[in-house]
């Protein structure tokens, strides 16, 4: 569960998070909003990369603003960004094996790394090199990646991003088995909101770095007030 108490984000005269308290605890969670809403934003302050000038965040009970990047992956948070953070000159186990080695005992990598592999349905390609995987086969790495080594949260920024409609499909049917399979909790970004719809239960929706509306996602998308800011209906 995140819980996200009164969170202010301040670059100069800017505030792109602006005092948002929200409690997720759906096990797949929707994040949308229009651009520039705050959305990337605070998943950079769920994984590190910006320090909140105030309030609180915790995972599952855990402050989480005191640990590093580094250490926040060591506790069980996993990201998947816009654009893949494939390494091209690593096959497809090694790319997995870059974060076992952060997470894990060396005598529980390997196993673990080949169950990663086979849950994203890259088996058939473990050892062929980052570089020559199409764009389907990155984003299924990036997903790989974020269920090593026992992990609690996984955020996703766009998974489905320029997919067609069969792997997005794919793709949707991996992040649903994720809470039963790893016991993590997902939180989705995307601008796509049959996906959101098909996969969250729950959705926050932000605009100007505020809350606009949480709830059961099929209320939230059915909100004047979210259709109006987001999907550009009157």
């Amino acid at each position: 569960m995140i819980m996200i108490d009164n969170v202010i984000v301040q670059f100069g005269g800017v505030r792109p998070i602006d005092g948002l308290t929200a409690r997720l605890e759906a096990p797949v969670c929707g994040l949308i909003g229009p651009n520039g809403a705050g959305k990337t934003t605070l998943l950079n302050v769920l994984s590190g990369f910006v320090v909140p000038v105030g309030g609180e965040v915790s995972l599952n009970g855990q402050s989480l603003l005191k640990l590093t990047p580094l250490q926040r992956v060591r506790v069980g948070l996993r990201r998947s960004f816009q654009t893949e953070q494939v390494v091209e000159d690593l096959t497809v186990s090694g790319n997995l094996a870059a974060i076992a080695d952060h997470v894990l005992p060396g005598a529980d990598r390997s196993q673990a790394v080949m169950a990663a592999t086979e849950f994203v349905r890259l088996g058939h390609v473990a050892n062929t090199m980052g570089g020559a995987l199409n764009l389907f086969q990155r984003r299924l790495v990036e997903l790989g990646k974020c269920v090593v080594g026992a992990p609690k949260l996984i955020l996703l920024d766009e998974p489905a991003a320029g997919l067609s409609t069969e792997e997005g499909a794919v793709l949707r049917e991996l992040i649903l088995r994720i809470p039963d399979e790893y016991g993590a909790q997902v939180l989705v970004i995307d601008h796509d909101v049959d996906l959101i719809r098909a996969m969250c239960t729950q959705t926050l929706v932000l605009d100007y770095g505020r809350m606009l509306a949480l709830g059961p996602t099929e209320e939230v998308l059915a909100s004047p007030d979210v259709r109006r800011a987001y999907l550009g209906e009157f």
